[in-house]
């Protein structure tokens, strides 16, 4: 009985060992999720980015960045720079009418929309410059504004605020949450009797706005 049972348990333990050798053996299929998620992929990434950006057949900026992505999976469609940014400004006789500079920006290029993001800086033609870490740019309505710190300087005004809105080419624009100085004369500083001015008061101010220059 014992030599009957060594048997039994000789042949149990064979075919377990065999089962073991068999699935020891069998191939298996390692296999990863699906990815649906097509949004992260842009469809160009190019470094060292130096080129001209026309509209309509006019050229229009100068594209200078580390580095340019172009998804057109994303709703909405959009390029990337997110290692800074350096845009040039042309007019119609290719002249150079200004520049914008940050760290990050993102075009939505259907919308014709920018997003600037980190030490955005904007020097105009006339000699106006403007600081902020955001501001918003809406090409086909040809507005620009920013609800964060923004300081904006002229060669006769100093202004910083919470709030600014401005046309495309900073020549009419408003600035609110105000502080800063100006240039002014003496007869607004100082109005006579009879001078049918109010005295301006310097020391709070609401709203403040640019001059409105027509463009030739």
């Amino acid at each position: 009985m014992r030599f009957g049972r060594n048997i039994l348990f000789l042949v149990l333990l064979l075919i377990t060992l065999g089962s073991m050798l068999i699935s020891c053996t069998e191939e298996r299929e390692h296999t990863a999720p699906a990815i649906y998620d097509r949004d992260s992929v842009p469809v160009m990434t190019t470094y060292g980015v130096n080129t001209l950006i026309s509209d309509s057949g006019v050229i229009k900026y100068r594209i200078v960045t580390e580095q340019w992505e172009v998804n057109e999976n994303k709703k909405p469609s959009r390029w990337t720079f997110n290692k800074g940014i350096l845009l040039t400004q042309f007019d119609l006789k290719k002249h150079v009418v200004g520049y914008i500079q940050c760290d990050t920006a993102v075009y939505f290029d259907k919308d014709r929309r920018w997003e600037l993001h980190g030490r955005v800086r904007i020097l105009t033609a006339q000699g106006l410059s403007f600081y902020s870490n955001e501001l918003f740019w809406d090409e086909r309505n040809h507005q620009m504004w920013s609800y964060t710190y923004s300081h904006l300087r002229t060669p006769d005004k100093d202004l910083e605020g919470n709030w600014f809105r401005s046309d495309e080419q900073m020549t009419n624009y408003e600035i609110r949450q105000t502080k800063g100085w100006g240039v002014f004369s003496d007869t607004e500083m100082m109005p006579g009797p009879n001078s049918g001015f109010t005295p301006i008061d310097t020391s709070h101010v609401d709203s403040l706005k640019g001059p409105i220059v027509k463009q030739k």
